[in-house]
């Protein structure tokens, strides 16, 4: 092709623009191309989870295509990930973080990358992570320091439910439903649903929602949640208030993986009849459509003891408050109870169901038969459970006298731990109190309102001597809120004088702790009411707490406080996640947002974000509500609040 000199044009050949002009001359301009690729950062889940990336070119060359790489391999590989001449990425099997690159076909020298995470978590199946409840997820790629802040990282989406969610969100990798392979999310409401949502997909998308009062679960078909007033039992107490306004569903499920089996327990009432109702489902986790394993069935226990004024103690649907999240070891699901604001009268109760079978009678433990109180409270906390099926438990205001001069079985304000067996106890049926601790001020902690168990247990890894420990942080006692360091197989039981006999104590959260403490790499993350989230060290060498704080935030956490959860890296890319929910109203204080914290696991005076930084209210929150931590898996934070599930993430381009 010609053209003429003195009518001036553009030619490009072999890929230089040739530039001619009216007198004759010319130039070339060497050819240029800009590469971007969008997302720029990404996390999916191992072999399960693609991701689609998008490469745009811009500039004076004609062809705008691309090749793709990931970690320098044309194309990827089994090891490093594939990807294909469209951009979508498919992840090997294990976990890791890969660079994708995208490389202009016309200017190979021009290229974008972007960044990859890749996780190999299954699922955060119950309270608090595992069955020790150290609340730490090891196993987070993508989110790093150098990700986490508002340029990066905000809230993505929220999925909208018809009641306040007490539960913490649970989340399933991988899972088969709705005719595909798909991240979900699992959340229970106070207005007793239960929710399925995808974990990605925004706008959200609910797969399922389980009304849990309709027939098909169970119910007369005229139930609805037990409104928390004055005329029922739910009066507002010290100005703090119950769960508010009605009371569904308080305790974190638990899942089961092996099954896709999900357990819940729901409460309400017939107000025309004022019967109350407690049942334990188990529902299909793909449809929530099934009651599976002979579900739901109806709470009920009876045991010997004085505590009520018979000769029998027998579990109330209307009295018992189900707080505490379940637990799911060695085919049992636990579920433990307390009260609504101390309304009396109450017991602790810990209770184990056949997970393949609910209607068989289920082992049974009452902590205070004789006398009163003795609440499983945990601040929503879940029973932990060790290696051998054995569970712990911290008890509650109560009566205790399992000590001279009156040898009985009653347990307030103590740890448990209960080992299951075939037979009866003076507590119960199948379930026996191997060993225990009291504080020897237990009397003055019920006097004073100053729970030893408003805090859980938190089970630590195995050491040398003596291997099995955990530790247990409760309310402000006569030296603030103390942390109690224990030997599991030798805990002590009581000394009147002083609790010299168990490994440690020191004071810890300055006004108490209502939730559970996070353990990682040998740090304690305590989150008391009125005070910073602190961080104490373990010292392996010692098998002894250092009792000075190593590091706390700046931010200072009124009541409730908080229960902080770990992410990271295996050991590396620590990141303490926290939410302040001091606007839980009603009635009082609030109602306001939850806010969701960011900080360096390993220097919590280093905040990275938190979700009242960015401009607009980009990243606020629903309001705030009691006692829930945050849910972190896969580049992804999920907050429950009264009106929704928020999701926080890495930020599109």
């Amino acid at each position: 092709m010609t053209r003429s000199a003195q009518s001036g044009g553009l030619w490009i050949v072999a890929g230089m623009l040739l530039v001619t002009g009216c007198g004759g001359g010319g130039g070339v301009v060497p050819p240029n191309a800009t590469v971007v690729v969008s997302p720029k950062l990404a996390a999916v889940v191992a072999t399960s989870q693609t991701q689609k990336f998008t490469a745009t070119v811009t500039g004076n060359v004609s062809n705008l295509t691309v090749t793709w790489s990931v970690d320098a391999v044309a194309g990827g590989n089994a090891t490093v990930g594939t990807i294909s001449a469209s951009g979508l990425y498919t992840p090997p099997a294990t976990a890791g973080t890969h660079t994708v690159t995208a490389a202009s076909v016309a200017l190979p020298t021009s290229s974008a990358s972007a960044s990859v995470a890749v996780t190999d978590l299954a699922g955060v199946f119950t309270y608090h992570n595992d069955l020790s409840r150290d609340g730490a997820n090891t196993q987070e790629y993508a989110l790093t320091s150098s990700t986490v802040g508002t340029a990066t990282f905000g809230k993505l989406f929220s999925c909208a439910v018809d009641g306040a969610v007490y539960t913490q969100p649970l989340w399933v990798a991988g899972l088969s439903i709705a005719g595909g392979t798909h991240n979900v999310v699992f959340v229970a409401t106070q207005h007793d649903s239960l929710y399925a949502f995808d974990a990605d997909a925004s706008p959200c998308v609910k797969y399922w929602q389980a009304k849990l009062l309709d027939t098909l679960y169970g119910s007369t078909g005229t139930e609805t949640p037990v409104p928390c007033n004055e005329a029922v039992f739910c009066a507002v107490g010290a100005g703090y208030g119950d769960i508010q306004p009605e009371i569904g569903v308080t305790g974190t499920p638990v899942i089961d993986p092996a099954t896709n089996t999900i357990y819940v327990v729901s409460k309400s009432w017939n107000a025309a009849t004022g019967v109350f109702y407690q049942r334990l489902h188990a529902l299909d986790l793909a449809t929530g459509l099934t009651e599976k394993f002979n579900g739901p069935v109806s709470i009920a226990a009876s045991v010997p003891g004085i505590g009520d004024g018979t000769t029998m103690v027998s579990f109330s649907p209307k009295m018992e408050h189900q707080r505490s999240a379940l637990a799911l070891a060695n085919g049992t699901v636990y579920v433990a109870w307390a009260a609504h604001e101390d309304a009396q009268p109450y017991h602790g109760w810990l209770m184990g169901y056949s997970s393949a079978d609910l209607s068989q009678l289920p082992s049974v433990f009452n902590t205070t038969p004789n006398g009163g109180l003795g609440g499983i409270w945990a601040g929503g906390g879940a029973p932990a459970v060790d290696g051998g099926g054995d569970v712990y438990a911290s008890t509650g205001n109560g009566l205790f006298d399992e000590a001279p001069p009156r040898p009985l079985n009653d347990y307030g304000d103590s740890l448990l731990r209960l080992s299951p067996f075939s037979g009866s106890t003076l507590n119960g049926v199948n379930l026996k109190l191997v060993d225990w601790f009291t504080p020897y001020d237990q009397e003055n902690l019920s006097d004073t309102d100053a729970d030893l168990g408003s805090g859980a247990i938190v089970l630590l890894p195995d050491q040398a001597n003596p291997v099995h420990l955990l530790v247990q942080t409760g309310k402000a006692g006569q030296n603030g809120g103390t942390v109690y360091l224990v030997d599991r197989d030798n805990m002590g039981r009581f000394n009147s004088v002083d609790d010299s006999q168990i490994r440690q104590t020191f004071p810890g959260p300055l006004y108490g702790q209502w939730g559970t403490p996070a353990f990682w790499q040998n740090n304690l993350y305590t989150g008391g009411q009125g005070d910073s989230v602190r961080q104490f060290t373990f010292l392996p060498a010692t098998e002894l707490f250092n009792s000075e704080t190593s590091s706390q935030t700046a931010q200072v956490f009124n009541f409730p406080g908080t229960t902080p959860s770990v992410s990271s890296q295996g050991a590396s890319n620590g990141i303490l996640w926290a939410i302040d929910a001091s606007q839980y109203g009603p009635p009082a204080p609030g109602p306001g947002p939850a806010i969701l914290h960011a900080y360096d696991a390993t220097n919590l005076a280093m905040e990275y974000w938190n979700s009242a930084q960015a401009a607009s209210n980009r990243d606020q929150a629903g309001n705030a509500v009691k006692f829930v931590p945050p849910t972190i898996a896969n580049g992804k934070v999920y907050v429950s609040t009264r009106t929704e599930v928020d999701v926080y993430g890495l930020l599109p381009n």
